[in-house]
Formats: C-alpha cells, sequence, structure tokens
C-alpha cells in the first residue's frame, strides 16, 4: 500500500491476472515530474505490460523512479524511446503545461500516449491534438485517477450501467486535496505551468460526470477560482467549484480545494454523490471518516434497502487492462478519445470562465 497521506505519489496496486503474455505489451516511461506516474505504471504492470524503458533527465527524479521499477533501462535521450519500434505506449506525468507538446511527439513517433491529468493547459493545445489524433490513428489517453485507480468509484460505474440506481439526475462531487507545500515544485505555484485549479484537479470531476451521468457534453452553468489562504503563493488557486448541465439534463456540482487539514489520515477525503431515478449512492473514496483509513466505501439506497460495500482492493482496477487491449486492438472499451478530450475541454472551459469572472 502506498502512503495514504500522499496524494502526489499515491500509486494503489491490484493482484490481478494479466491481459497480455510477457512481452507482448511493451511501454516507455518519460518526463517524470508528478508523482503520478507511479500510479501510471503500477495499473499497466498490474494488467500484464512491461516497463522496458525510462528516460528523465533529472538523476534524482530518476533514481526515485528506479527505486520502484528497477527493471526500466534508462536511456540518455528521449528519442531513443520514440525510435524503438518495441515501445506501443509512452506513459508521462510531465510537468502540465508541457503534456501536449510531448504527446504530439509520441503520437507522430506512430507510438500510444498516456499522460497524467490535466492533459492539457489550454483549449489551443486540445485543439492541435485533436487534429494530430484524426490523423495519426494513434490514442491520447489520461489518467483520470479518482475514477480510473479507485475501487468504489470504479465500481459506482458498473453499478449505474446495470441500471442500479436507474437514471443519474445529479452527481455531486468533492476533493479536497491536501497542499504539502513544502513538498511541491516551484511549477506547482505557477498557473502558466499548471493551468488553474479547475484545468487541473477540475478535469477529474468532470470526466466523473461525464461517466456517470451518461452524458457526450455539457453547458457551463458557473465557475469560481480563488486564493482565498495562501497570499505568499499568488498564483495558487486553493479553491475551485463549477456547476454544469448536461446535455441529457443531468445536473453536476464539483468543489476542489488545497485544504485538507493536516490531522486527516489520507490525503484527501473525496466525497462523490450520485441521484438516480431509483436510488442513490455515496462514495466515500479514500477513507471512512473517523472509523478506518484507508477504505474506499460505496452506499447504495434503492426501493429495498441500504447497502453498505468495502470496495478497498476488489475492483482489481479494470481500467489498465483495458487500455492494454484498445492499443492492441484499436478498439475503445477503456474510455472513448472523445470522452478523455471533452472533460479537459469542459474543465478548461470552465477554468476560462472563472478567470474572467475573477478579473
Amino acid at each position: 500500500m502506498s502512503n495514504i497521506k500522499d496524494g502526489a505519489n499515491y500509486a494503489p496496486s491490484a493482484d490481478i491476472d494479466a491481459v497480455v503474455k510477457p512481452g507482448e505489451f511493451q511501454f516507455a516511461a518519460a518526463f517524470l515530474d508528478h508523482g503520478h506516474i507511479l500510479g501510471q505504471c503500477r495499473g499497466l504492470c498490474d494488467a500484464g505490460a512491461e516497463l522496458t524503458m525510462v528516460y528523465e533527465p533529472n538523476p534524482e527524479r530518476l533514481r526515485w523512479f528506479l527505486e520502484h521499477f528497477p527493471k526500466a533501462k534508462p536511456v540518455a535521450d528521449f528519442q531513443a524511446i520514440l525510435d524503438d519500434p518495441a515501445v506501443q505506449l509512452v506513459a508521462s506525468a510531465a510537468i502540465p503545461y508541457r503534456r501536449a507538446e510531448i504527446g504530439m511527439q509520441v503520437l507522430r513517433a506512430g507510438k500510444d500516449y498516456f499522460t497524467d491529468k490535466s492533459p492539457f493547459t489550454s483549449l489551443e493545445q486540445l485543439d492541435e491534438v485533436r487534429q494530430l489524433v484524426a490523423t495519426s490513428g494513434q490514442k491520447y489517453m489520461v489518467y483520470y485517477a479518482e475514477r480510473l485507480h479507485n475501487d468504489a468509484a470504479w465500481m459506482a460505474g458498473e453499478l449505474i450501467a446495470e441500471g442500479a440506481i436507474g437514471r443519474v439526475l445529479q452527481v455531486v462531487n468533492l476533493a479536497p486535496h491536501r497542499l504539502a507545500a513544502a513538498s511541491r515544485p516551484d511549477w506547482f505555484f505557477d498557473k502558466r505551468c499548471y493551468g488553474g485549479i479547475l484545468t487541473d484537479i477540475g478535469s477529474h470531476q468532470v470526466e466523473q460526470f461525464l461517466t456517470y451521468a451518461g452524458c457526450r457534453d455539457a453547458s457551463i452553468n458557473f465557475a469560481r477560482v480563488e486564493n482565498f489562504n495562501n497570499p505568499e503563493y499568488p498564483q495558487l488557486e486553493d479553491f475551485g467549484e463549477l456547476s454544469l448541465t448536461g446535455d441529457n439534463g443531468a445536473s453536476f456540482y464539483s468543489r476542489v480545494d488545497w485544504y485538507t487539514p493536516e490531522g486527516l489520515p489520507t490525503w484527501g477525503d473525496g466525497r462523490t454523490f450520485i441521484v438516480g431515478t431509483e436510488g442513490t449512492l455515496e462514495l466515500r473514496k479514500y477513507l471512512d471518516l473517523a472509523r478506518r483509513a484507508p477504505a474506499s466505501l460505496l452506499i447504495k439506497v434503492d426501493g429495498k434497502a441500504v447497502d453498505e460495500r468495502e470496495c478497498l482492493g476488489r475492483s482489481g482496477f479494470p481500467f489498465f487492462g483495458q487500455l492494454i487491449l484498445d492499443c492492441l486492438q484499436r478498439s475503445e472499451h477503456a474510455m472513448t478519445q472523445e470522452h478523455c478530450f471533452k472533460a479537459a475541454e469542459l474543465s478548461m472551459a470552465a477554468q476560462r470562465l472563472a478567470d474572467q469572472r475573477r478579473g
């Protein structure tokens, strides 16, 4: 189990059957600026992928990564990864404003790309990547970990797909995070680099709404960002909120912030509340407050009963195996490319609206 107080390096693992034979799917890691790269690589390796190469120009970060993945071969030049025909996918967690540029290099090299969220910091980057995806046929996938790498969040999606609570009418996501300012790199506090709190953390939340509510698109009702309590970091946004209405009428509200109290045993008390025509779901994603931590709790209420399920360690995180097979078979079972892009588009559009409101 990874450090549950450290969200930046959170990397849950699953003991599951591989979806491929040894050596059948090889990938590389490059540009390791965010600790989420551990979760990205762990998820792929758990599903049977083989991490063969790594590129990172910072020696300390490279040593840190190799402590977790000692079999990966370090290379001195990113081009060595791009030129290796055996590498089928590149996983990356670069500084956010560089993710699109790196991804386009990967796509042009004929490989699929798996980036940490947020995948972009501007709508212009998204437009450019959309065009390249259309012409290259390669995948530009995103690690929306708050659903893809959380047991309760994943299993909630399965219940909804089975019709367990009927048609979803509303999703509410509360997503506090621990700031841990002393451990953050300089770019974390530079808005040009991270794109704003709605662009960053908000992309997770929008992706969950689109999935749970079955929306292809949404309109933005309201968006707000603030720096309430960190004047020493003037470009940090420590609080954000947004409201959307989906193209099928479902509604969404999310609050994202950097206000997890130090006394909380996990890096955040993420909660999701889902209202359907036939029942409700509540997710306590990382702990069951005042009872146990870690936890990944799902509470379903329908016309028959209240059902409380501890999901921790029970989902197997199917996304990663699905992604591997999608790359091999050129299918879209893990996540469609348009869904992946739409979550980023809406979060960046909400960020732009909030920036305009703030002046």
